[in-house]
């Protein structure tokens, strides 16, 4: 289940390597390329957040109608951490908290986005871009418009056999199922 939290401190964690400021594009393909090693090496992804295809590649749904301020924000969520967008760029709030307080990520999400910086983070927004049209073949064009990725597709293209794809996408429906319930409560 999407974490507006934790979505907002992967954020974090990534503009602090950029001085604070980065463009959005550039910003939204790292934060879905972390989600995406998450999903490789432990079964799945850290923000929770539903995955679309967009004209500019694979995207972090919730996370970008944040970005866009489409969506009002917790209390202790996105807008606590991350400016509004202005011309194409985000970036940490003078007061956002410090990195003492980035509570919600676990060793393993810090790796994974250490990882997923070291191997992208010096690339421009259109060379990241470029690279999630290239490399992530659960991304298909959506000719203008938006389509679902399943996390059964971002498996499939891990390589993980059909079966196995099935069974832990379903593993993760199931968990959002539950903590939907939770939440309701």
């Amino acid at each position: 289940m999407f974490n507006e939290r934790k979505a907002a401190q992967v954020a974090v964690w990534f503009l602090r390597r950029q001085r604070g400021r980065m463009a959005h594009l550039k910003l939204m393909k790292l934060m879905y390329l972390a989600d995406r090693e998450a999903m490789r090496r432990y079964g799945c992804p850290i923000t929770g957040d539903q995955v679309v295809a967009m004209p500019h590649g694979p995207v972090l749904s919730m996370t970008l109608n944040h970005v866009n301020g489409d969506l009002e924000s917790g209390p202790d969520g996105w807008e606590r951490w991350i400016s509004d967008r202005r011309d194409h760029q985000v970036a940490l709030r003078r007061r956002a908290p410090g990195a003492n307080l980035l509570d919600e990520l676990s060793a393993s999400d810090l790796e994974v986005l250490g990882r997923t910086w070291r191997r992208f983070g010096r690339m421009t927004k259109w060379q990241i871009r470029d690279y999630t049209h290239r490399e992530c073949p659960e991304w298909l064009d959506p000719r203008g418009s938006s389509q679902p990725i399943t996390y059964e597709a971002i498996f499939l293209a891990l390589g993980h056999a059909p079966a196995d794809a099935a069974r832990l996408a379903g593993r993760l429906q199931r968990q959002q199922d539950l903590d939907q319930a939770f939440a309701s409560i």
